[in-house]
């Protein structure tokens, strides 16, 4: 047996990276390896499918093979980052395979296309020289904070039809962008911080009038502490009957998670309404220590309550409408963002027109501030966000160089 077919009878016994294996660009070329010799055409076939699967994503096979390795979710990552002891048989069955993928970033296009043989030119990939092993390990040394797969890349999620996916362009607010509010930002960090040193951190619920930025602080929150495994997944209202499943499985993974409920509020006799109380009271789960649940809303009583709702004749009325306004105690901590003053209105104008670079007169910015604040119909964050973007795009029209 040559060298050719002994890479791809190890490369079909791979276990600890199969998904690796059974991946577009090394199927195509554990294909090309089990080929013939006399098959020329079979072979050209399958050398360009791995090269086409190789562009899309990489023109470097060693680079190529080390970052997937890396972001492989594998039983060895898994309990690496939980800090469990790995079986020396696993351990054995890593360092064969680290060994193998170190003599697969060796083939050198040069070498595969002396293997087809064909007479037509056919195009080449780059290669370079690493250690795997001891590169693997080293970037791997720290996955119970980097996480890994989509969790290493990405920090913040969505569900789509019950599958996380990564939240794509993520929001990228710091707590630096933001001005303003400095108490309550803080009461968000530190709760967060609580949770990030395995401390018993609250649910929150960030409530009050629209624009202020309750959504804004929870995001630049999870930047803060992203680079300590802090990672953020957002759920629609409508979603919310899936939080059991979503917290089992997030409980296996060592980093810390947000729950994010952005503008939940209910109608009354919301199906929705008893599955998130349930959540909160934790009946419907455990309560996982790495996971907490943070809701902003404009609302401090979560479910929209009409005067029908106060009349009937149900025995228990009272006890009825107590129940829908107290879901908001469910939460351990309430912050309120209320609408801003005329002086934090303006300091938050000052902060951002210094971010973009805006230069006026002050009294002039903060007369131009109130002017469009009050067409606007009241001051808040959004609204200086929207001013100060206005100034730029004033400042754009009259001098082309700012643009």
């Amino acid at each position: 047996m040559d060298q050719m077919q002994t890479l791809s009878l190890a490369m079909d016994t791979a276990v600890v990276f199969r998904t690796l294996m059974e991946g577009p660009v090394l199927s195509a070329l554990a294909e090309l390896l089990r080929t013939p010799e006399g098959e020329m055409s079979r072979r050209a076939a399958c050398y360009t499918r791995f090269i086409s699967a190789l562009y899309a994503r990489e023109f470097n096979f060693s680079r190529y093979l080390l970052k997937e390795a890396v972001r492989s979710e594998t039983v060895y990552l898994r309990l690496l980052a939980m800090g469990r002891p790995i079986p020396p048989v696993l351990a054995e069955c890593v360092e064969r395979e680290l060994a193998l993928l170190d003599q697969l970033a060796r083939l050198t296009s040069e070498r595969l296309q002396a293997m087809v043989g064909c007479p037509a030119p056919l195009p080449g990939y780059e290669t370079c020289e690493l250690d795997f092993a001891a590169e693997y390990h080293r970037q791997t040394a720290n996955v119970g904070k980097t996480g890994w797969g989509m969790f290493a890349e990405h920090t913040m999620f969505r569900l789509r039809e019950g599958e996380l996916v990564p939240a794509c362009p993520a929001d990228a607010t710091t707590l630096e962008m933001l001005s303003g509010y400095e108490a309550q930002r803080q009461q968000v960090a530190e709760n967060t911080g609580a949770l990030m040193l395995g401390l018993p951190a609250a649910n929150m619920l960030l409530y009050g009038d629209a624009g202020t930025g309750k959504s804004s602080t929870v995001k630049a929150v999870t930047n803060l502490y992203a680079k300590d495994g802090l990672r953020l997944v957002e759920l629609q209202k409508n979603q919310l009957r899936a939080l059991p499943e979503l917290m089992a499985r997030l409980q296996e993974n060592p980093l810390k998670f947000i729950i994010f409920i952005d503008d939940l509020s209910f109608q009354s006799n919301d199906d929705d309404f008893h599955a998130l109380k349930g959540i909160l009271e934790g009946s419907s789960c455990v309560r996982s220590s790495n996971v907490v649940v943070y809701a902003t809303s404009n609302r401090r009583h979560l479910v929209k309550e009409n005067f029908s709702d106060r009349e009937g004749d149900e025995l228990h009325l009272r006890d009825s409408i107590q129940e829908t306004m107290s879901l908001a105690d469910r939460f351990g901590l309430t912050v309120l963002f209320s609408v801003p003053g005329k002086a934090l209105y303006l300091q938050i104008v000052h902060a951002l027109a210094l971010q973009k670079g805006v230069t006026m007169d002050q009294n002039e910015l903060d007369r131009q501030a109130e002017t469009f604040a009050l067409e606007k119909g009241g001051r808040s964050p959004r609204t200086a966000e929207q001013f100060t973007n206005y100034l730029l795009t004033v400042n754009c029209g009259e001098d082309l160089s700012l643009c």
